[in-house]
């Protein structure tokens, strides 16, 4: 592992274990309350779940022009990140929707949208699993879809009618809310940062025993 992934692991740990206590020093939104604090986690993790999806959706660009296995391995690693990123915020969404809305999913652009995105990359990593020799190509272009849907999801809520606040909403916020949301974004970055590194590195090493298993095959 590079020398910078100890100090990074170790700060991403450390702000996790602090995120609680920034969020409860956040102030208490005026209608909605507590509840309203699921937002601190619901965000970061939404950004995150596109982010991973432009990573997966470049990477596998770069894989089918190329052929290399490295960005292979790293579409792969994002791919896995994006279901998880998808599942924190398919399920906090609706948890804090529940209480602002009155309801835990509506059918509206951004939720559907963003469902669509989710159901892309698992069907990504299982046709990886069961698609059986050179899967990796056609799952790759299917992650090109799921990155296309990326800026569908972000700037739907500007054009579509729906529950969801304009994207307009976020760089309005005071301090005392910005500051808990902008550590929980850095923090959940780093998160991804390290997940993907370690998810690449099984994957290499993965790459290297089944090297070592085909060459004692061929004496």
């Amino acid at each position: 592992m590079p020398k910078w992934f100890t100090p990074v692991a170790f700060i991403c740990g450390a702000m996790l274990v602090v995120s609680p206590l920034v969020i409860a020093s956040a102030d208490y939104e005026s209608t909605m309350g507590l509840v309203q604090k699921i937002f601190y986690y619901h965000m970061p993790s939404a950004w995150i779940f596109l982010i991973a999806s432009i990573v997966c959706g470049v990477a596998s660009i770069r894989y089918l022009i190329t052929g290399d296995s490295r960005h292979d391995r790293t579409a792969l690693a994002a791919g896995e990140l994006v279901v998880l990123f998808g599942v924190l915020t398919l399920v906090t969404g609706p948890l804090w929707a529940r209480k602002a809305w009155g309801t835990f999913w509506i059918w509206d652009a951004r939720t559907t949208s963003s469902l669509v995105s989710w159901m892309i990359a698992c069907a990504y990593l299982i046709l990886r699993r069961y698609g059986g020799p050179g899967s990796e190509k056609l799952a790759a272009a299917l992650a090109l879809f799921g990155m296309a849907n990326v800026p569908f999801i972000y700037i739907s809520v500007n054009y579509w009618r729906t529950i969801h606040p304009a994207t307009t909403v976020v760089p309005k916020l005071p301090f005392t809310m910005g500051f808990p949301l902008w550590f929980c974004v850095i923090t959940f970055a780093l998160l991804f940062v390290v997940l993907m590194k370690l998810r690449v590195r099984v994957e290499e090493q993965q790459a290297r025993v089944d090297a070592l298993y085909l060459s004692l095959d061929d004496r």
